[in-house]
């Protein structure tokens, strides 16, 4: 049998999301060195898809620890990802705050406490950014949070509610 093999570069977002599951439990059971790891990584997020991939990912699943415990050859290796990095992160931060509210106001706690997690984890991270990419995109993004939306086409705009309390998780990363 023929061992198959995904070139990172052509990953499609859902491989990149097996992918990510993949390699986060291995490290997770010792099975792979958070060198190994990061240097992983930092090859599968070279793509948008699976930049994308990696963060739904780890971010969004609560058995995957890695984004809680942030080793330092990860936060190296995320820091050489740029901008990209940065602003994929800060928008997890976003849409998981906007789903806050959201969650909070139809009392469902099991999907308030995974947004949660998702925005404790993007401050973490942001926190560990290198601090002019961090604050580039966070001007960037309060000057446009007015237009901006819980839509794909932002066509449904955050309430002032939305906004207040992303702007406080925002201010919570400094």
């Amino acid at each position: 049998m023929e061992k198959k093999t995904i070139n990172l570069k052509e990953a499609s977002f859902t491989q990149a999301i097996n992918i990510s599951a993949i390699w986060c439990k291995d490290w997770s059971e010792d099975l792979l060195s958070e060198e190994v790891l990061a240097d992983r990584i930092a090859e599968l997020i070279k793509t948008r898809n699976g930049l994308r991939g990696f963060f739904a990912y780890a971010l969004s699943d609560k058995d995957c620890f890695l984004l809680d415990q942030l080793p330092f050859s990860l936060i190296y290796k995320l820091n050489e990802g740029g901008d990209a990095v940065t602003d994929i992160v800060l928008k997890n931060l976003i849409m998981s705050s906007a789903q806050i509210i959201i969650h909070r106001r139809d009392n469902n706690y099991e999907y308030e406490t995974a947004s949660e997690n998702i925005s404790s984890r993007c401050k973490a991270i942001l926190r560990l950014l290198e601090t002019k990419s961090v604050t580039k995109s966070v001007n960037q993004v309060l000057g446009e949070l007015d237009n901006m939306g819980n839509s794909f086409d932002n066509s449904v705009k955050y309430d002032s509610e939305q906004k207040e309390f992303i702007k406080k998780q925002i201010f919570d990363i400094a």
